[in-house]
């Protein structure tokens, strides 16, 4: 009897074993740990020190672990930050499109893919009824904003808006047979929610076959799969900065990537905001690549008086394709006009090409 249970337990790939274990890390586990790790403090004294080093540990990654999983990017799906990332986000991807050699995608911060508007959270706070709503109806749009536009009614029937596409969804639709999308989110919710959007469709397809997804960290994710094959690949880095350090780590991890991957497009979308960090991180994303770079910002609000708040956001492009700035120049004050909640509305745009 036990060896015929055994025959029909399925052997698991190290990446299910890995991924198992990764799910038990959760808080509600680990806390359970302490009361013993308490009790080991007082039989073994000798160990004291590393064993209240260890209770310290669990306690900051729980910290850590509520604070990386908090968001939700649902509530704020197809808001003005997501037209200005997916339509600069689409320009690169258009480019790529023209040469036939294949290249990879990587989204460090995949999130489910797709959202649905009319229900659940992003209905709650609706904040695409300001984003994506103000063009999905709008007329004579600029060709390259059209061609964003045409691709989230692909995806809507009867020319309602009721879904709006995510990032990976956004690189599916411009995937050709030879190129790989590569596809990392943290969040269990969202990782479920991404696995269905995707495999959900028939697996054989090619560009089913053709996607990588993994539930991890996007900054390791990113180590583990660089550089691509084809030595042509775009990188969206887009994580939702809850923790200060994520400013950092997008900085750390763009560095490390260029030592392997020199001349890889690199996307990434931060917040205007009125703090340092934000900028300080432009700054220093700028550093390593003075002479290679695109740094375009939407501002569609004033400051508020308190400080605190989103008022716009901004897309830092290290290895832009040459013909972005003149796209993007001409196209923004259309943006702008659309999207501008006040009078205090503007853009900027800079820009270092050789």
């Amino acid at each position: 009897m036990l060896a015929q249970f055994k025959q029909k337990q399925p052997k698991q790939t190290k990446k299910q074993r890995r991924l198992k274990v990764i799910s038990l890390l959760t808080p509600d586990s680990l806390i359970n740990v302490l009361p013993p790790l308490n009790d080991a403090s007082k039989q073994f004294p000798s160990h004291q020190l590393n064993i209240e080093l260890l209770h310290s540990i669990i306690l900051f990654y729980c910290s850590k672990y509520h604070s990386m999983l908090s968001y939700r990017h649902a509530f704020h799906a197809g808001n003005h930050a997501d037209v200005l990332k997916h339509y600069v986000f689409s320009l690169v991807l258009d480019y790529f499109n023209q040469k036939e050699k294949p290249y990879w995608v990587v989204d460090t911060h995949a999130g489910s893919g797709v959202y649905a508007l009319d229900k659940g959270y992003a209905k709650q706070n609706a904040e695409f009824e300001s984003g994506i709503a103000r063009l999905y109806t709008a007329e004579n749009l600029p060709e390259s904003l059209k061609s964003y536009v045409e691709t989230i009614k692909k995806l809507n029937e009867n020319n309602s808006l009721t879904l709006y596409p995510g990032s990976p969804y956004i690189a599916k639709h411009f995937l050709r047979r030879d190129d790989k999308l590569w596809l990392f989110e943290l969040h269990p919710s969202d990782y479920k929610l991404l696995l269905e959007n995707f495999m959900g469709e028939n697996k054989s397809s090619t560009r089913i076959r053709q996607t990588k997804i993994e539930m991890l960290d996007g900054f390791a994710g990113l180590k583990s799969c660089m550089p691509p094959a084809s030595k042509r690949g775009v990188v969206l880095i887009d994580p939702p900065y809850e923790l200060k350090e994520d400013y950092q780590h997008v900085v750390s991890a763009i560095k490390d990537t260029l030592t392997r991957f020199a001349t890889g497009t690199y996307l990434v979308w931060y917040p205007l905001l009125q703090r340092p960090e934000p900028l300080n991180m432009v700054s220093a994303l700028k550093s390593l690549c003075p002479n290679n770079y695109l740094d375009v910002t939407l501002s569609v609000q004033t400051p508020a008086a308190d400080g605190f708040g989103m008022f716009g956001s901004g897309m830092l492009i290290i290895n832009p394709p040459w013909t972005l700035p003149k796209i993007i120049k001409e196209t923004m004050p259309y943006l702008i006009k659309a999207l501008a909640q006040d009078d205090d509305a503007e853009f900027t745009l800079t820009s270092q090409i050789t």
